[in-house]
């Protein structure tokens, strides 16, 4: 096995890699590298190359001696089959060794959470804690299992349960899939700047990745009459994921509850579509010091949805 430097001539394999991987999403694809503006961001992929079969891949980007993954993204590290524990092992060794020979001399990684596998399986971990890495942050997320079995309405907290039944039957009250980003969009960044921040993507950004990726983005809107009140801005961010990326509502309507609403409809959707997990985000407390201190009134919230935590977690070696 050796590792290679991506170039443009991969691409194809690169992304039916990902797509047939056991831990890949959108995130890893070439296309959604594809959205950035040109030269914001220089990469330096690699592959894990055996007889010219990939075995493995790694999106990132080499800086004074780091390598990082993801870059520009909310998901990277290595992205593999469903592996077994020597390959796991292998991988790594291999990983480290050309690192040592070409002058990197830190790796940071940041993999998916488990639930966006396939077959769960943490031999990737393992191997690379065995072998020197060592967690550097643990971020707090929140994922909802689905399952077709039960009602999702009786999943829900008492209090959202009734208001979402309440917005069910309010006739002035809708929930449309569409593209009208340009409604989502303002009321967006309103949101985010009650917050001092602003949201990841650029309103052209999401334009673009909807362009490059029309199967993964979706956007459901609530309206009351034709007034947009909420919103939500879905990532399907593989087979397994649906990712929740941006929420936003318009506090002069919070009193008819859209985000309760939409959640519920994301959740029925995604349901319906096959999908295993709808992954609601971090819930970081990002006015604290410590980018790991938890938001209680956002993890809070999320459980409402039933949602459970699941860790996101950041390697790092030094050679």
């Amino acid at each position: 096995m050796e590792v290679i430097k991506y170039s443009d001539e991969w691409k194809e394999k690169w992304d039916r890699f990902v797509l047939q991987s056991n831990n890949g999403t959108m995130f890893h694809l070439q296309n959604f590298f594809d959205y950035h503006t040109p030269g914001k961001f220089r990469f330096d992929h690699l592959l894990f190359v055996e007889k010219n079969k990939i075995i493995a891949l790694l999106p990132g980007r080499l800086t004074n001696g780091l390598y990082e993954s993801p870059v520009g993204a909310s998901y990277g590290s290595i992205v593999t089959g469903d592996i077994k524990f020597a390959e796991a092992m292998e991988l790594v060794s291999t990983l480290l060794n050309y690192g040592r020979k070409n002058g990197i001399k830190e790796f940071e990684l940041t993999p998916a959470p488990m639930v966006y596998e396939t077959y769960q399986n943490q031999n990737l971990d393992f191997a690379m804690l065995w072998q020197g890495f060592s967690f550097k942050l643990h971020y707090i997320s929140s994922a909802i299992k689905l399952d077709k079995e039960r009602d999702i309405i009786e999943r829900l907290s008492p209090t959202t349960r009734r208001n979402v039944r309440k917005s069910l039957k309010n006739p002035s009250i809708r929930v449309e899939i569409n593209e009208r980003y340009d409604e989502f969009y303002p009321i967006l960044l309103l949101n985010k700047a009650r917050h001092n921040v602003k949201p990841t993507h650029s309103y052209e950004d999401l334009l673009r990745l909807k362009e490059l990726m029309p199967d993964n983005l979706k956007l459901f809107m609530v309206y009351f009459n034709d007034e947009p009140i909420g919103g939500s801005s879905m990532f399907f961010a593989n087979k397994n994921v649906a990712l929740c990326f941006y929420n936003m509502l318009r506090y002069d309507y919070a009193e008819y509850k859209p985000i309760q609403r939409v959640m519920y409809e994301v959740l029925k959707y995604s349901t319906e579509k096959g999908y295993a997990y709808v992954d609601i985000g971090v819930s970081q407390d990002t006015k604290s010091e410590n980018p790991m201190t938890p938001s209680m009134s956002l993890i809070e919230f999320k459980e409402k949805f039933d949602a459970k935590t699941i860790m996101r977690n950041t390697f790092y070696i030094k050679l």
